[in-house]
């Protein structure tokens, strides 16, 4: 998974997603939950400062920059619960 800089507006949504120096502006309202981490898959024991087993997920619908007509991209971002990081976990161009 890639990392991956993330903008987020006053209520805590992802507003933007910077990646390779662009940036991607949300086009629509993003959509969130959560998933099980399979920490039992690499680790023996539930890795040390880990008080959790779900992983944030964002779906979202973002442009290229703020041009309106530019076509939107579905994204996939997990936020790092450790870290305060994001990471990108796919990112697929809509078909117009």
């Amino acid at each position: 998974m890639e990392h991956v800089l993330v903008r987020t507006a006053a209520d805590g949504q992802p507003a933007a997603v910077i990646r390779g120096g662009r940036e991607w502006t949300v086009g629509a309202d993003p959509v969130r939950w959560f998933e099980r981490v399979s920490w039992w898959e690499a680790e023996r024991r539930m890795p040390l400062g880990w008080s959790r087993v779900d992983v944030e997920v964002w779906r979202l619908q973002a442009r290229l920059g703020r041009n309106e007509n530019s076509a939107l991209t579905t994204m996939e971002i997990l936020r790092d619960g450790l870290g305060g990081g994001w990471k990108l976990r796919e990112a697929v161009a809509d078909a117009a």
